[in-house]
């Protein structure tokens, strides 16, 4: 595992130690690796979304539609 240090100011430091104390973390590196995960997934999921908004309109999904993927799955029809 790497090892990385920060500096924060004073009252960051005060933030971090309450936040440590009242979620029970067992250690100050314990809650920023915490937050960094959360961070990382937050980005992840925009970009999901993005990819979602830039993908083009999206079909009805009415009856047709299912009867379709039906056809598809059972091998009666090609994708």
């Amino acid at each position: 595992m790497a090892t990385m240090n920060i500096s924060l100011p004073d009252d960051l430091k005060t933030f971090v130690d309450a936040q440590v104390a009242e979620h029970a973390y067992g250690s100050t590196s314990e809650y920023l690796r915490e937050l960094i995960r959360n961070q990382r997934d937050i980005a992840k999921l925009r970009g999901m979304l993005l990819d979602g908004f830039n993908s083009g309109p999206a079909q009805v999904a009415d009856d047709a539609f299912f009867a379709g993927l039906r056809e598809i799955a059972e091998g009666k029809a090609e994708p």
